[in-house]
């Protein structure tokens, strides 16, 4: 069965993200990035079969934005998970339940899901999030409070947490 695909693309204070989605379910979001074209590129192939529909999102977008204003919107927006192992899909639902504001570590998390010692494996299931912000990824942190994963935007990790610790964004975070 095809699905028809949807996506749009928006920028926030923190950068240009995209949403790409079926007609039930939110597919993937990207991490902000420095232009629409990156963002989209960062989307994936797929997002050449989807059309953009910009109203579709509208209150998905208002509640990201406000996400980088400081507030704290609730997510409960159904998401489509299927690309993941099971293990995957476990613990970004447990990322999920995460308070705004709060941390896990990679081995706390693994616990929290039933898999007590795979804090590692946790750390790789985490650099494979396909939902940022709404799968909040940057609130599993490295034992001892360091921050660890990310790929290479550990600047837009501390600015996230920074974010929701009321600081908001730090002065000096390039946008991108």
């Amino acid at each position: 069965m095809n699905q028809q695909l949807s996506y749009t693309v928006f920028q926030t204070d923190a950068g240009w993200m995209a949403v790409l989605a079926s007609e039930q379910d939110i597919i993937r979001t990207t991490l902000p990035r420095a232009s629409a074209d990156e963002a989209l590129k960062a989307l994936g192939e797929r997002v050449h079969q989807a059309t953009r529909t910009d109203e579709r999102f509208a209150d998905l977008v208002a509640r990201i934005q406000g996400y980088f204003r400081g507030e704290n919107p609730s997510f409960p927006d159904t998401l489509d998970l299927s690309a993941g192992t099971a293990f995957q899909r476990s613990v970004w639902e447990g990322a999920r339940r995460i308070p705004y504001g709060e941390t896990r570590s990679y081995g706390e998390l693994a616990e929290e899901i039933g898999q007590p010692g795979a804090g590692r494996a946790v750390g790789q299931a985490m650099s494979r999030n396909p939902v940022a912000i709404i799968i909040p990824c940057h609130r599993v942190i490295a034992s001892g409070g360091k921050l660890g994963g990310f790929g290479k935007r550990l600047d837009l990790k501390w600015a996230l947490l920074s974010l929701e610790a009321g600081e908001g964004l730090p002065p000096d975070y390039h946008v991108g």
